[in-house]
């Protein structure tokens, strides 16, 4: 182990997918990387504006999970140099923490040799982040349908229709989950909740069945989006007429306050999607950025090199090839 370094490439990820409120999540083609190696001294190199105001002391979160790895596999690995690049911006709803988190268990597993198994590491990120649907994501990869009972996590990953492509627009300022969170009721009518159930199925069986068309009907939600719509002004509109521009369906991308439509790799006028998006942002007064985001069938992936033949290459000159900016 002394003489490894791990480096874990990590998508981003989606999460409820209009209806499939803590239950449904899609790995998006947008990263982190992070790297591990035990050390005589515990350090952090942060690249990237994502990662600014990062603690740099073992109080952070990269460290505290990668321990957890540790004391559950019974080893001691109690100084570590991390090193981490995102492409994911933090508090918009694309899953950061989710991918923070996995990288963490991965790297940190893969450092040992892979002593946990995937499993185990599901059910300690569900636990760690609260709800399985983004790690699961970013753990497995893919299209994920999952459900958590405080105690244990189950999943099914879907592999995406070839044909189904992502657009998301993501605001200029952050929703921190917990504030997106306190907006919802604490109590629902049985009514909004057998209509989420229904349209939740709907929705898995048209992803699972490759039913495109059938998308825009099955991602309403009477949830969480309508609660949450006066956090992101311009969100109700997008979600009520971006099939009118080319979308197979809209969402609210996890808590916020990034916006996800779906879209046919076919579909002629993505750009008329895209200003629409823009525009109605716009409108409220909201910069945003877009990005064409397809789905990623792969999970964390972890490759393993010796520390010594690694020693002269710079991080970033490792993952560069991938990243987008």
């Amino acid at each position: 182990m002394n003489n490894r370094k791990v480096i874990v490439k990590i998508p981003a990820s989606t999460a409820n997918l209009g209806p499939g409120f803590d239950s449904l999540g899609m790995a998006l083609s947008l990263y982190a990387w992070i790297e591990l190696e035990a050390s005589e001294q515990t350090t952090f190199r942060f690249h990237g504006d994502q990662m600014q105001g990062l603690p740099r002391d073992k109080s952070n979160l990269l460290y505290k999970v990668a321990q957890l790895v540790f004391d559950e596999a019974g080893v001691s690995v109690p100084e570590l140099a991390v090193s981490m690049y995102s492409e994911i911006p933090l508090a918009r709803g694309l899953g950061s923490s989710a991918s923070a988190i996995v990288g963490a268990l991965v790297a940190a597993n893969a450092l040992i040799g892979n002593a946990l198994g995937e499993d185990k590491l599901f059910q300690m990120a569900t636990e760690l982040e609260g709800h399985p649907d983004n790690v699961g994501a970013s753990l497995f990869g893919g299209i994920v349908v999952s459900a958590w009972d405080g105690y244990r996590a189950d999943y099914i990953r879907i592999e995406p229709h070839k044909k189904l492509e992502a657009l998301v627009a993501i605001p200029a300022f952050e929703l921190l989950t917990e504030k997106a969170r306190h907006a919802l009721p604490a109590q629902i009518s049985m009514a909004d909740a057998v209509f989420n159930v229904g349209r939740s199925s709907l929705l898995v069986a048209a992803l699972a069945g490759g039913e495109l068309g059938m998308i825009r009907h099955a991602m309403k939600d009477r949830l969480h989006q309508p609660y949450r719509a006066a956090l992101i002004p311009g969100m109700t509109t997008i979600l009520e007429r971006a099939a009118e521009h080319g979308a197979l369906g809209a969402a609210l991308s996890g808590a916020g306050p990034t916006l996800i439509a779906f879209v046919d790799a076919g579909n002629p006028d993505k750009a008329g999607l895209e200003r629409f998006l823009l525009d109605t942002l716009k409108q409220e007064g909201i910069e945003a950025e877009t990005l064409w985001l397809p789905p990623c069938a792969d999970g964390a992936k972890a490759t393993v090199k010796d520390a010594g033949a690694q020693a002269g290459i710079p991080f970033m000159d490792r993952v560069k090839g991938d990243v987008i900016a």
